[in-house]
């Protein structure tokens, strides 16, 4: 479930940056697609699984009504990226990827440090990867607290497991953690 919601989540965030760069249709899919993929495909290897956009068409399709969803966010709202929707959308998707990421490392036996590390990467993989395709610098390295709510909300899931919380209270406990750490940054700055 969280997966499907990063996926589709950061695949408008990756399509909207597309757009506000006036990429063309192909260029703002494969921003949007690498926005959605890129981390998890990162997670993956390091925890030793095949990707799992090379293993079903489902997450391929996720990933593309993400895109048709940035389009179509696009001929109704004049400013896409800086809209409420927009920026809400990119705090879901991070929450979501960070506790994918949480949940596949652990079921991988990595260290808590390799659970953090690993959540953090499937959240802000995916974002930096865009964002080079975009040719900037990857938003991850000058952002102020992006990559540290992905952070908190690994170390979040690593302490409900350490208590005695698991599997889906420890998953909702990370994302929490997650999304309000992020539109808290925003919010305030």
């Amino acid at each position: 479930m969280m997966n499907t919601i990063g996926l589709v989540a950061f695949a408008l965030v990756g399509s909207t940056k597309a757009i506000r760069e006036e990429f063309d249709l192909f260029g703002i899919t494969i921003a949007g697609l690498a926005m959605a993929f890129a981390g998890g495909a990162t997670r993956d290897l390091l925890v030793l699984r095949t990707p799992l956009a090379l293993q079903s068409p489902v997450e391929i399709a996720l990933g593309l009504f993400g895109v048709a969803l940035a389009i179509g966010v696009r001929i109704v709202l004049a400013a896409p990226d800086t809209h409420p929707i927009t920026l809400v959308s990119d705090a879901i998707g991070l929450a979501a990827f960070a506790t994918t990421g949480a949940i596949v490392a652990t079921d991988a036996g990595v260290s808590a440090f390799g659970v953090v590390a690993v959540a953090k990467i499937n959240a802000v993989g995916g974002g930096a990867f865009a964002d080079l395709l975009l040719d900037r610098a990857p938003f991850i390295l000058f952002e102020d607290f992006y990559a540290n709510c992905a952070v908190l909300g690994g170390l979040a899931y690593v302490v409900a497991g350490t208590v005695g919380f698991v599997g889906s209270t420890a998953a909702a406990l990370c994302a929490a953690v997650t999304v309000i750490t992020r539109l808290a940054a925003v919010a305030y700055g």
